[in-house]
């Protein structure tokens, strides 16, 4: 069942959604050759403290950290490490969320670590756009599959592929709720878009190939034909005026 949101739980998402927004905002400033992702992870140890909120992946599912920090052929799922440390060229996704008064935020972004080669820039404009595509979608009457469709057709337009065996999702009061959001299918398809509906679309796209397997580790989840990837999220409200972002800082639209 989808769980529709009142117009007071999609303001609330939005101030869960902003913390996460500004986490996004500060930690790119730390984000260079020679950090260790487990520096990232004290980062945001101290940045939940200091907003009084509550981790959204550390602990769910037995999962070790408050951060995914998934490198290069990475798509999702990283595990923080003090052994890891990115290098030039690198590039680093980040995937983080908050509980806020019982709501959850939850965003991601991939970072080029200092200056990348010609494809990685690419896959990175292409997964930007593709969510840009998929969260003008989100707009009442359309259907579900319209937003999956557009992830599909920006990223393969561009010679890259999406992901089939990880997907967004609803988000509310749980981390995952329904329903389920892939990044490839069909327009007019799906469940109708309702105000109130508030989705994590997240685009994962790869440089080679779609598939993916899990490492021994349990979590960390890898191209299967070693590829680079890429992965942009935003919590996204449907409203019956159109779509808002509600995971960007409050200082901004949304």
């Amino acid at each position: 069942m989808i769980i529709v949101k009142s117009p007071q739980e999609v303001e609330a998402m939005r101030h869960a959604g902003a913390i996460v927004g500004q986490f996004f905002e500060e930690v790119r400033d730390l984000i260079r050759p020679g950090v260790t992702t487990w520096s990232l992870e004290e980062f945001a140890d101290r940045f939940i403290a200091r907003h009084g909120v509550r981790s959204a992946f550390k602990g769910y599912m037995g999962y070790p950290a408050h951060l995914c920090t998934s490198i290069n052929e990475e798509v999702v799922h990283g595990i923080p490490s003090r052994e890891r440390a990115v290098r030039e060229g690198d590039l680093l996704s980040i995937d983080f969320g908050v509980v806020r008064d019982g709501f959850y935020g939850d965003s991601a972004f991939t970072f080029p670590v200092g200056k990348t080669d010609e494809l990685s820039a690419r896959l990175l404009s292409a997964t930007r756009r593709s969510l840009a595509a998929a969260i003008q979608e989100a707009r009442p009457g359309n259907r579900l599959g319209d937003i999956s469709a557009a992830v599909q057709a920006t990223a393969e337009s561009a010679g890259f592929s999406v992901v089939r065996d990880f997907v967004g999702h609803g988000i509310g009061r749980s981390m995952h709720e329904e329903p389920q959001v892939p990044n490839f299918g069909k327009r007019g398809t799906g469940p109708k878009l309702t105000p109130g509906m508030i989705l994590a679309i997240e685009p994962m796209v790869n440089a080679g190939g779609f598939g993916v397997e899990v490492l021994a580790d349990g979590w960390t989840v890898v191209t299967r034909d070693r590829s680079r990837s890429a992965h942009f999220e935003h919590t996204v409200a449907i409203t019956a005026e159109g779509f808002r972002i509600l995971s960007l800082p409050l200082g901004n639209i949304g």
